[in-house]
């Protein structure tokens, strides 16, 4: 593969939708605002693109959830009142927050699908290579998610999506992998499936929500075909992409948990919690008070 593959230098990050599983909260809080912990699931995404050597980010979101980006504002008045408190590290953390990254607002009027999401990102991309991050999927590991991505796609052009094993009952509801390892937890791609049976599925292997795509993405998406659910797909448009465009799978490494559910999140919160040794022992108290 030649060297010379150009960078990706910008991300998307759909938020839109109505968090329908964490009722009755979403009604006022937009779910990605949900904190695992006292972090918000958003910025766990916004860094990983940041750690990945990429700032600048759209977020395509719908009307009135504002407070996602507002949340990576100044908040000068909460900073001004942390330093006069003496609270300079609080402070200075929200000041590191808001220098994180640029990041341009785009709107979702009339969501129908993952793959129209991004469709909204397209002047934004600009016709280059771009990183999605569908930020209910969190992934903890030394290298971020979107960097390994970003190393198989510098080792073999094209598209890369992220991917993981999941079991039977899991293949129905996800998009799936039809590929050869060609090693390192990397796949030559021959299709996508969105959200087969289990008797038409090609494998277990299933994509994570983490892409690094080739701009010939939105030539499908412009189509607006309606895939699985009637929703225009992004797994349709990276698969209509197969032959011309190189399109690899990445077995990440790394804990994940998909936090768009309370079970998920849940997991995600233990998982952090697991890393302080104090909150720890708080887990451990609390579960052997259980009857």
């Amino acid at each position: 593969m030649s060297n010379n593959i150009a960078p990706v230098r910008k991300a998307v990050i759909p938020v839109a939708g109505l968090g329908t599983r964490f009722l009755p909260t979403t009604r006022s809080v937009p779910k990605i605002l949900i904190p695992i912990l006292n972090i918000p699931v958003i910025e766990y995404a916004v860094r990983e693109v940041v750690n990945s050597g990429i700032t600048d980010i759209a977020v395509v979101m719908s009307r009135g959830m504002e407070p996602v980006v507002d949340y990576f504002g100044e908040h000068k008045e909460l900073v001004d009142i942390l330093d006069e408190r003496g609270k300079t590290d609080l402070a200075n953390m929200q000041r590191e927050i808001s220098s994180l990254a640029s990041i341009t607002t785009l709107y979702q009027d009339n969501p129908r699908g993952p793959g129209h999401a991004v469709l909204m990102a397209n002047e934004f991309v600009g016709g280059e290579p771009f990183a999605v991050l569908f930020p209910d999927d969190v992934i903890w590991h030394e290298t971020p998610g979107t960097k390994q991505l970003l190393d198989v796609r510098t080792a073999h052009g094209g598209s890369v999506v992220a991917a993981r094993a999941v079991p039977d009952e899991v293949v129905p509801t996800k998009g799936i992998i039809d590929g050869d390892e060609i090693g390192n937890g990397v796949f030559s791609v021959r299709g996508l499936v969105e959200k087969p049976s289990f008797e038409d599925a090609p494998s277990n292997l299933s994509i994570i929500g983490r892409y690094v795509l080739d701009p010939a993405v939105f030539e499908y998406l412009e189509g607006e075909h309606a895939g699985a659910g009637g929703e225009i797909q992004l797994t349709d448009a990276i698969e209509a992409t197969i032959g011309s465009v190189p399109v690899h799978a990445c077995r990440f490494e790394g804990h994940h948990a998909d936090t768009g559910n309370p079970g998920g999140m849940l997991e995600a919160a233990l998982y952090e919690a697991g890393k302080d040794p104090a909150l720890r022992d708080l887990v451990r108290s609390a579960i052997d008070g259980w009857e």
